[in-house]
């Protein structure tokens, strides 16, 4: 028998079974080092993306829930967004996300007169962006939308957007000033904010055509009940006389407050045809107001200001509104031109900011459109009308124009108009009577 073959001094010579084990096995450690960069680069983004998908977005997932306003009709929309037994657990969902840590909101309403693209949202928007300390305060707004367009506005525009519905009204149109459309729309906030409070929201409550320049939280009074702005600020934050503004309101939620709203909406039945603010200017006095210890103050037109009367030092200025302005186009106009005021404003070097070379440059048409106001409310009823006028100090016209009952005139120059008869008031404030 002879010896096996042996190879002396000599690997073993490679089959081509093992040479393909070898070659393959370093094509996938290849494969896997590729992965793993792949890996490492692509983690971080999706992360990224999905924290900003979740910031900006978070809110759209729940449109299966809410009602993808898109995809529903009218009569959908209604239904779904007013349905009883899933309204307060979809509210509080978004309060939740919304609020800060003391479980404060800020608030405002949007229906699709003032929603659509390059209208009053987008200012009102814009105006957080652009100011001092307010980008951060987007993140606890809360629209509530009174139609589907405006809802469906909403989702492209902002995070926290709610859809509220009242049965059997339309809210989508631009209601005028003291119409029956605008008061059932003034009437459904003041109730919807009584909800808010008795969910346990403190709330920031905000016109959408009030421009915010700076963080107005420092300018609030602390342990006070109901703050609101004022048309006419008299120097004194107690002052009953003040004429309140029912667009801006900081109010805590407790006890006190949450009667306070109820008496304020059910005081409506009261004075039918009026505007919840005039009512407020009635009530206010109201022996209720102190027998439940409502605390109240007024805010100062320094820090909040608006077309009635302005805030004159812009290093000062929280927000401005467009009151005392009547008409989507008239306060569009005036709004652009004050954020252009802001803008020049903020281009200021530092040192020249007190100097006063930049003021505000309106009212311009917001201050013909409250005669123009004046007349087609005379020409809806035949009823006289009493109302406050105020000069402005530049000696405008008419700068603010209130309607409030007969039985309580108020101490302010006042004019009667009867039987739609109407005589120019001058700017010196003289009574005119016919």
């Amino acid at each position: 028998m002879g010896k096996p073959i042996a190879v002396s001094g000599g690997r073993s010579p490679r089959s081509p079974t093992a040479g393909g084990a070898g070659a393959s096995g370093k094509t996938t450690g290849q494969c896997l080092t590729f992965l793993l960069l792949l890996a490492a680069v692509a983690f971080p983004t999706v992360v990224l993306y999905r924290a900003v998908d979740r910031r900006h977005y978070s809110y759209r997932s729940l449109r299966s829930d809410l009602n993808a306003s898109a995809m529903l009709s009218d009569s959908d929309w209604l239904s779904e967004a007013a349905a009883p037994d899933t309204v307060e657990l979809r509210l509080d969902k978004i309060l939740q996300e919304a609020s800060m840590e003391d479980k404060t909101v800020i608030l405002t309403t949007l229906n699709s007169a003032w929603a659509r693209p390059g209208s009053v949202v987008d200012l009102f928007i814009e105006s957080f962006r652009i100011g001092i300390g307010t980008r951060v305060l987007l993140n606890h707004l809360v629209i509530i939308t009174l139609d589907p367009k405006a809802y469906e506005r909403c989702l492209l525009l902002h995070t926290h957007c709610f859809p509220l519905a009242t049965e059997g009204i339309d809210f989508s149109g631009e209601e005028y000033f003291m119409s029956n459309g605008y008061l059932e729309m003034m009437w459904r906030r003041i109730d919807f904010l009584r909800t808010i409070l008795e969910m346990g929201y403190s709330f920031i409550f905000t016109d959408v055509d009030i421009m915010w320049f700076r963080n107005p939280l420092p300018n609030f009074y602390s342990d006070i009940d109901f703050q609101t702005a004022c048309d006419h600020f008299f120097g004194n934050s107690t002052d009953l006389g003040n004429r309140a503004n029912g667009g801006f309101n900081y109010v805590k939620s407790n006890n006190r407050s949450i009667e306070f709203y109820k008496y304020w909406y059910s005081s409506r039945e009261k004075f039918p045809g009026h505007h919840d603010q005039d009512v407020f200017n009635t009530i206010k006095y109201d022996p209720f107001v102190t027998e439940i210890g409502l605390t109240m103050r007024f805010l100062s037109t320094a820090f909040f200001g608006g077309l009635c009367e302005p805030s004159r030092d812009l290093n000062k200025v929280c927000t401005m509104h467009a009151n005392c302005c009547i008409g989507l186009e008239s306060k569009l106009h005036d709004l652009r031109i004050m954020l252009d005021n802001w803008r020049d404003f903020m281009s200021l070097p530092h040192n020249m900011k007190n100097s006063g070379i930049v003021s505000w440059r309106v009212p311009q048409n917001c201050r013909t459109s409250i005669l123009g106001c004046l007349l087609s409310v005379l020409l809806r009823s035949s009823e006289p009308h009493h109302f406050d006028c105020f000069s402005g100090e530049e000696g405008f016209l008419i700068s603010a124009i209130r309607f409030y009952h007969p039985a309580y005139k108020m101490s302010n120059t006042y004019a009667k108009i009867h039987n739609h008869q109407f005589l120019c008031i001058s700017e010196q404030q003289t009574r005119t009577e016919d």
